[in-house]
């Protein structure tokens, strides 16, 4: 085994005590209402469509507006194609990392260090396969094992 693999198993096994019990993660009873209250008020309905939000970009940041992920539909665009690794890119804590340092969306997942570790744990086990890679990068055995249950 080599360390990427050992590291990742030890990942999983720190996080299943987190979902444990708590039978499959889904979008519509485990994720929804954690972007409800967490990520909302700078992604909500109310955000511009992604391409629309990358022409006029510093426009949206300093209106502190980000793409619209308000929709089951919309954290598929970010998690698998077309912007793949996008939305764990930007959750992640960073500890799985070649650098360490957490994605700059991370802060939100929660008040306090718990808050966040508890919902990235929720994000990560709907997620399936957590993996920060791009496109270009991602093989079918990645794209496989994303599971997002709605």
């Amino acid at each position: 085994m080599n360390k990427r693999t050992i590291l990742a198993a030890l990942i999983a096994l720190g996080l299943a005590p987190a979902v444990a019990g708590a039978g499959e993660v889904t979008y519509s009873e485990n994720i929804r209402p954690i972007f409800e209250a967490h990520c909302a008020g700078c992604h909500g309905s109310d955000s511009p469509e992604y391409p629309e939000w990358k022409k006029a970009k510093q426009q949206y940041l300093s209106e502190f507006k980000g793409p619209t992920m308000a929709t089951y539909a919309h954290l598929i665009y970010f998690t698998a194609w077309p912007d793949t690794g996008a939305l764990m890119r930007r959750l992640d804590d960073g500890k799985g990392s070649p650098d360490g340092k957490a994605g700059n969306m991370y802060v939100n997942l929660g008040g306090t260090e718990e808050a966040r570790q508890k919902n990235l744990g929720l994000f990560k086990a709907w997620v399936g396969n957590w993996n920060l890679r791009r496109w270009k990068d991602v093989t079918k055995a990645d794209l496989d094992g994303i599971l997002v249950p709605y």
